[in-house]
């Protein structure tokens, strides 16, 4: 649909007066001034944060896996089919690289279906409480799946959005 100002306002100058004509006008201007890339950026950023951020916290100086994160994996974080002390270095760098992706717009589909599985595994294993957190998670990572980076973003430069 195209959504520049000119169209909106033919659009709505051509429909009836009424209250759903003015809504559909409303709506086709919140489109116009809310684009994908700005979703995009937002729901990158966002995601990157939560998890590097969450990253952080099992490392001591740049990459040195802590030892609480290693007891935490193994007496909390209990996976099956997949040893503690694996689970820890594959969480820790997933929580690293793929935020960093995501900053960068960098394959993002990659690492929103990447953190989208970790998402999934957290809360059928670790919290399973936790589904309202989770699903608005997931909600942004299906948006990137989806849609892609936007144009902010080095997957847009490197055409292989």
């Amino acid at each position: 649909m195209n959504t520049t100002p000119a169209f909106i306002a033919r659009y709505a100058a051509a429909r009836p007066t009424g209250l759903i004509a003015r809504w559909n006008a409303i709506a086709a201007r919140l489109q116009w001034l809310v684009p994908h890339d700005l979703i995009a950026i937002a729901a990158r950023l966002s995601i990157a944060a939560i998890f590097f951020l969450s990253g952080r916290t099992k490392v001591s100086g740049f990459l040195s896996i802590t030892d609480s994160t290693y007891e935490l994996f193994t007496s909390e974080f209990k996976l099956p089919l997949i040893a503690p002390h694996l689970a820890a270095h594959l969480a820790t760098y997933a929580e690293h690289l793929f935020p960093l992706l995501l900053v960068l717009g960098l394959f993002t589909r990659l690492s929103a279906a990447a953190l989208l599985v970790m998402t999934l595994t957290i809360q059928l294993f670790v919290y399973p409480d936790a589904w309202p957190t989770h699903l608005s998670w997931a909600a942004l990572m299906l948006y990137l799946i989806g849609r892609g980076a936007g144009r902010l973003s080095l997957d847009r430069l490197l055409r292989i959005d």
